[in-house]
């Protein structure tokens, strides 16, 4: 019998070994390429051809991109660089064009003398665009010539072949993508534009345009920031009140590295500090973000203790001190960059933290000491921020001892959950007593927990941790997760995977659903990285008639259901059909409530991702910051696309 079974080895021979040629490895398994195959990865794509223009442009030779959306949803990235080379390669005897697109690892990133620096996925990029694209059809204008190829699902279709005379140079790429493999392609006017807004700023002499040819949505932008990164501090800046009037700028270029940068305080708060390697925005830090912040720290303290306002004081200024209220943008630019971390965003070269730190040593020392009074505004911000934090820590301590006595505790209107598996468990933020009630009777006990809450809670966005900490919503918030915050917060310790605001479908909803994200975002963001932070939907409407109803999530539902309902009543008319329209979670009874809005076979929730945390940190600025003007340029802007409104 053992020897049948060694002999058989399952049918486990070197023919079960499956060789994928070409592109076919990337249409099998597209999201080791790409992230996923939903609307990040789709977006993807189109970044991907742009990184090849920006190269162009990195490297000199390019000074306008154009990208656009077309009716069909299909895109044109055009440049007007060198040309993708159409010479015939040596080694792989095709045109260079055609092996950019249907080879992977070909291009010329790997070529130090082609380019310098360069970002994308590192060669990958373009020939995984062209596998995922029902079709893609490229033009290269090079040597008086346009020469045109056509491809699908990454098989050459067409060879190169010179379609016409041309006098300038540049690429043109226009591809579709495949519908067999995205979930949805339609493209994201808003998504595109952030991240091509962004290649402006970090490439100052370069010009990107934006066209969408959609029926109905119709529109062109341009994005050129003369300024570069002092521009886009500017417009990260928002509408806070700086405390200096332009933007500390630096720039220099060490042992074959660029650097970059430029920082303002406000009067607020908070940190928005982001970094860039080659055009890359580098979501995890590395060493290029931590040689700023320590030449930061060490700089400032330096200058405070040269000039005396450190005297009276009994600490020195940490890093947080003196990143309050701090805007910055960073960007080095290295040869060959190495990338770690979950995402492959974390930059892990070791010779760029000195040289960092040198660059930002010495353009920040001549700064302040070429203008003392914004170098003491600066330092009497994080002298308060420093007085600020001793008091959080005061505070917490008298949390952590309160916890203490009372054997840690939860909150009394918490109705916990039995389990106590976090990966199991998820907790509704739920807004009024009402609410809370109709939820804590209609949820599944086992894993669900309901903590209602009172009113609206604290703006945190005009706030320091220490006044965070003193109000009692978000203390009771903060101890119903487990995680802590600032420098005690641990995601491990997290007692919900399911974190999930549950409002009114009002004004009055919708503007505590905001403060509670802008809660979340500022002081607990790693459990939005994590994915643990949802939207509860609840339905707008119930539509019912006798024994039969149906619950809509918008106006045109509505309408198809009683519609669907009334088809027998007489004369065509709505007969007896009621319709009822939700403002409070707290009309619903708890079976109405768990059926629409908490079994997990038939809610809807929403993830609360950060796309773009720039954007984000903006958009909160807009809506929770002190300035009323913008505020209301938003509203106006914005009012149009209102679904829910109380009259």
């Amino acid at each position: 019998m053992a020897k049948a079974k060694t002999a058989g080895n399952g049918g486990y021979q070197a023919d079960s070994i499956q060789v994928l040629k070409g592109l076919e490895a990337v249409r099998r398994r597209p999201a080791m390429y790409i992230g996923s195959v939903s609307a990040r990865g789709l977006h993807h794509l189109v970044y991907e051809v742009v990184d090849n223009s920006v190269d162009e442009a990195l490297a000199g030779y390019c000074t306008r991109i154009d990208v656009t959306i077309h009716a069909d949803n299909a895109i044109t990235v055009a440049d007007n660089g060198r040309g993708i080379p159409v010479d015939i390669h040596k080694t792989e005897k095709k045109p260079g064009v055609e092996v950019a697109l249907t080879v992977l690892h070909a291009g010329g990133k790997f070529d130090k003398s082609t380019y310098k620096v360069s970002g994308g996925l590192h060669g990958v990029g373009v020939s995984v665009v062209n596998a995922l694209s029902e079709k893609m059809e490229v033009w290269v204008d090079r040597d008086g010539k346009r020469h045109h190829m056509a491809f699908e699902r990454g098989e050459t279709k067409t060879k190169l072949e010179v379609a016409s005379k041309t006098k300038g140079t540049g690429t043109t790429v226009w591809f579709k993508p495949d519908t067999t493999i995205f979930t949805d392609t339609r493209f994201d006017f808003g998504t595109l534009a952030n991240r091509l807004r962004e290649l402006a700023f970090l490439n100052k002499a370069l010009t990107i345009t934006l066209t969408d040819e959609r029926k109905g949505q119709a529109k062109q932008e341009e994005y050129y920031y003369k300024g570069g990164l002092a521009e886009f501090v500017k417009w990260l800046l928002g509408t806070r009140k700086p405390l200096h009037p332009k933007p500390i700028v630096f720039e220099a270029t060490r042992d074959g590295v660029e650097v970059e940068g430029a920082i303002q305080y406000d009067d607020g708060y908070n940190e928005n500090t982001f970094s860039f390697v080659n055009n890359i925005n580098t979501h995890e830090g590395g060493t290029h973000l931590t040689g700023f912040k320590s030449a930061l720290t060490r700089t400032i303290n330096e200058w405070a203790k040269k000039d005396g306002l450190l005297k009276k004081e009994e600490f020195t200024l940490t890093g947080d001190d003196v990143r309050e209220g701090l805007t910055c943008v960073l960007h080095v630019k290295v040869k060959d960059p190495q990338f770690e971390g979950q995402t492959k965003t974390k930059l892990g070269n070791s010779e760029v933290e000195g040289i960092v730190k040198s660059v930002v040593n010495d353009a920040l020392g001549e700064f302040l000491d070429k203008y003392p009074s914004v170098a003491r505004a600066i330092i009497s911000k994080a002298i308060s921020a420093a007085r600020a934090r001793e008091a959080a820590r005061k505070a917490r301590e008298l949390v952590r001892r309160k916890n203490a006595l009372e054997g840690s505790l939860l909150p009394g209107k918490l109705a916990d959950c039995s389990l106590t598996d976090p990966t199991l468990c998820e907790v509704y933020l739920v807004e009024g007593d009402s609410a809370g009630g109709s939820a804590k009777q209609g949820r599944d006990r086992s894993f669900q927990a309901i903590l209602p809450l009172r009113g609206k809670i604290l703006n945190v966005q005009k706030a320091r941790i220490d006044k965070i900490l003193s109000n009692e919503e978000i203390r009771t918030i903060i101890t119903v997760i487990g995680t802590g915050v600032a420098e005690d917060f641990k995601i491990e310790d997290t007692r919900y995977h399911k974190i999930i605001i549950m409002t009114d479908a009002d004004v009055d909803g919708a503007h505590i659903r905001t403060l509670l994200l802008t809660f979340f975002y500022k002081e607990m963001k790693e459990l939005i990285e994590a994915g643990y932070v949802y939207i509860a939907q609840p339905p707008l409407y119930r539509v019912a008639k006798g024994k039969e109803e149906y619950y809509a999530y918008d106006e045109k539902e509505r309408d198809a259901y009683v519609k669907r309902i009334s088809n027998g009543a007489e004369g065509g008319g709505h007969g007896n059909v009621l319709t009822q329209r939700y403002k409070g979670l707290g009309e619903m009874n708890p079976d109405q409530l768990w059926k629409t809005t908490m079994d997990p076979k038939t809610r809807t929730i929403l993830k609360v991702e950060m796309e773009d945390a720039a954007q984000a940190s903006y958009l909160f600025e807009t809506l929770m910051g002190d300035e009323v003007e913008p505020r209301r340029k938003f509203i106006e802007e914005n009012a149009r696309f209102v679904r829910n409104l109380d009259i």
